[in-house]
Formats: C-alpha cells, sequence, structure tokens
C-alpha cells in the first residue's frame, strides 16, 4: 500500500497572547491519502484556520509532526517552507487573489516562473491548465472581464499548474451564488476523479457534502473523522462549464 500523501501526527499549536497561552490545535492526529477528497469544518475559534495554515505550509507547529509526501515539513525554515508550498500545495482562496492587470494566461503561468521553466513551456502548460477548467477561450482576458465564477476557475487553473500533491481550497465558493458555487463544486469533483487531493475548509455543510469525507474540529481538537454517506456528485455526467 502506498503511503498517505499527509501524515499528521499530535500537532499542536500554541500561541502567546500577552500572558496567555491559547492552545490553537491542542494534538490532532489523522491521515490523509492520494486521491482523497476530505472537507475541514468547525465553528469559529476550533482550529480549523490553524490546521489549514499548517497543511500549506504557512505556519509551523508548536509541537507534533506534519510529514507531506514523505517529507518532514514540521522542522523547515521559511524559505525550505516556501519551496515546499510552490512545489506540492495548490491554494484556492475564496478571495481569488488573482493579479487584476494581467491577463488569464499570466496569471496561471505565475507558478512556473518561480520554478525557472522557460517562457514556451510555461504558455504551454498555463494554456491546458486553462482549458482543463473550462476557459480555453479566455486566455487573454483580465479578472475585471470575467464573472465570479471564471476568476475562481482561473485561481483553480493556477492552483494546479505546477502539478501538487495536494489542492487546498478555503471557502472556495464563499464569494459567489449558488449557482456559480455549485459549478465550482462541479469541477472539484472532476478535479477529484482525474486523480488530485482535495481538502476544501469551509464552514458550510451543503459545501462539505459534496466530499467524501469530513474532518470537525471543536476547541483544538478533532470531534469527528466520518466518510460522508452520500456525497453530492455536482453535474456527475456533464463537463466543466465556464460560469
Amino acid at each position: 500500500m502506498s503511503k498517505p500523501v499527509i501524515e499528521i501526527r499530535d500537532l499542536k499549536k500554541i500561541y502567546k497572547m500577552g500572558s496567555m497561552l491559547v492552545k490553537a490545535l491542542n494534538g490532532v492526529s489523522f491521515d490523509i491519502d492520494h486521491n482523497e477528497y476530505i472537507a475541514i469544518m468547525g465553528p469559529s475559534g476550533s482550529g480549523k484556520s490553524t490546521l489549514m495554515n499548517m497543511l500549506g505550509c504557512l505556519d509551523t507547529p508548536s509541537d507534533g509532526s506534519y510529514v507531506l509526501n514523505g517529507s518532514n515539513v514540521s522542522d523547515l525554515d521559511d524559505s525550505e517552507l516556501a519551496q515546499v508550498r510552490n512545489r506540492e500545495i495548490g491554494f484556492v482562496f475564496q478571495t481569488f487573489n488573482l493579479l487584476p492587470r494581467t491577463d488569464c494566461l499570466s496569471n496561471v503561468e505565475l507558478p512556473l516562473i518561480y520554478s525557472g521553466m522557460k517562457s514556451s513551456e510555461r504558455k504551454r502548460i498555463a494554456t491546458e491548465t486553462l482549458e482543463k477548467v473550462g476557459l480555453g477561450d479566455r486566455l487573454d482576458h483580465k479578472p475585471n472581464e470575467l464573472s465570479g465564477g471564471q476568476r475562481q476557475r482561473v485561481a483553480i487553473a493556477r492552483a494546479l499548474v505546477n502539478g501538487p500533491s495536494i489542492l487546498l481550497a478555503d471557502e472556495p465558493t464563499g464569494n459567489l451564488d449558488t449557482k456559480t458555487g455549485e459549478e465550482i463544486m462541479q469541477l472539484f469533483e472532476e478535479l477529484y476523479r482525474g486523480g488530485n487531493t482535495i481538502i476544501v475548509v469551509t464552514h458550510e455543510q451543503d459545501i462539505a457534502n459534496h466530499a467524501r469525507r469530513i474532518l470537525r474540529l471543536r476547541d483544538g481538537l478533532i470531534e469527528s473523522d466520518e466518510p460522508v454517506e452520500a456525497p453530492v456528485l455536482a453535474g456527475q455526467n456533464s463537463h466543466a462549464v465556464a460560469g
């Protein structure tokens, strides 16, 4: 059997606030396998944002271990963490985080520039990735010429372009209307079926129900970690539609 893509053991994060110690994560342990689709839920203050920052290599734990694709990232310094982030993790944010004056193709190329790839190869891979998310006809459009759903598709293409180990999405439908949000969840379903490992951090149950497993946090601990009995299979028989 292949090793999990993520192995978390007794992960803790303690913040000092004045004279108080706040235990944002108080010893969580779990694995995520390759090509899993998992949602992380929890009320405000549960530790889910802290856990997302750990999984995304944006922060390091106070104690415990985090192994990502065979590398122990718990003890890395900032520059080593940045290298792991660029190579292993594709981020999708609620606010899209696109460069406003730059066209879709250049936005998606950005992670490849950091990896030192030559221009012609970058353009080819970025174009193919935009086609994969249904935006092959929008390469030269700037973000303000796109709908919210199309902007999120560009952000997803940018997250995928490096071929990361995991796709980490933070409230990916938070700025979208219900119909467009469903189209984005349909795209995640297609990416999952295509072999991607997807982690969605959300407070919305109907978004979490698209995943195959839900991990719930409360007070810095795992409250439950269970499969989704009947996942919502948005647009199961249709292809990506630009929304």
